[in-house]
């Protein structure tokens, strides 16, 4: 609750900061000192926003790695600041094949009520490794996962049942999900109990395939704009989500936002 504070009161003084540098003078190192002290202010403020938000969801228990968390956190406020997301829906699923198949590495989080709404097991491609993804791609049939931001579309009946499309925004990574059919989907080897026989769930053709039990319920929460980020050990993979500057206006928005509805009260 302090840091949340803390976040409050730094956008509290780089909202007035701003406005008194063009009062006090025109020397140029004045206005670039003041100008620094509030891009420092703005990214502590984000930063101490990010470990309340980690904190208090519970994020740690649930086994999240909090530099996944930031990422896709980073991504969020991003795609949120270019409208590419839901108005209503703040809802955010990380997906993280760091970890193997046999551990619970999907999460969805509110992050509104700062609450862990589901926490699963996901497959990923058959193409990316067994127990371990290891390889991605964004080559169709490579039968490979695709790492990345994408935003949740609509859903339709297909061979696995209901599923949901995805588009993937991050071109050369996994810009061709459309193409390649990658979805959310159920499947039967998505289980603990696949995982006790073969020490590993089964693959998929590069869709993050769920628990069948939990498939009909999950898409129809995350459905209709909402992100999805799969994290992965890549070296090479680069996003333009991952801007932080850009990501820090958009937070700096919402929380002054609710700071203003807050002093109305």
């Amino acid at each position: 609750m302090n840091k949340l504070i803390s976040a409050f009161s730094l956008l509290t003084i780089f909202s007035f900061v701003s406005p008194a540098n063009s009062a006090v003078s025109s020397n140029g190192e004045t206005i670039v000192v003041a100008t620094e002290a509030v891009a420092v202010s703005g990214k502590e403020a984000f930063e101490d926003f990010l470990d309340n938000l980690y904190d208090e969801a519970d994020l740690k228990k649930a086994g999240m790695d909090f530099d996944v968390f930031k990422r896709a956190a980073t991504g969020f406020y991003n795609l949120k600041e270019k409208n590419k997301l839901s108005r209503t829906k703040d809802l955010l699923t990380v997906v993280d094949f760091n970890k193997p198949s046999s551990e619970k590495r999907l999460w969805i989080v509110d992050l509104n009520k700062k609450k862990v709404l589901y926490h699963s097991l996901v497959a990923h491609g058959m193409g990316s490794g067994n127990e371990k993804a290891v390889k991605f791609s964004n080559v169709e049939n490579s039968h490979m996962s695709s790492l990345g931001f994408y935003v949740t579309e609509n859903t339709y009946i297909g061979k696995h049942g209901l599923s949901l499309k995805l588009n993937g925004l991050d071109r050369g990574f996994n810009s061709n999900a459309k193409q390649r059919a990658v979805v959310v989907h159920g499947a039967d080897y998505v289980s603990e109990a696949f995982v006790k026989q073969h020490g590993r769930l089964g693959r998929s053709h590069g869709c993050p395939a769920l628990p069948k039990e939990i498939t009909t319920e999950v898409v129809q929460l995350i459905k209709g704009g909402t992100c999805l980020y799969i994290d992965g050990p890549s070296s090479n993979y680069t996003s333009a989500y991952l801007d932080a500057d850009s990501a820090i206006k958009r937070f700096e928005t919402e929380i002054l936002a609710k700071q203003a509805k807050l002093l109305s009260k």
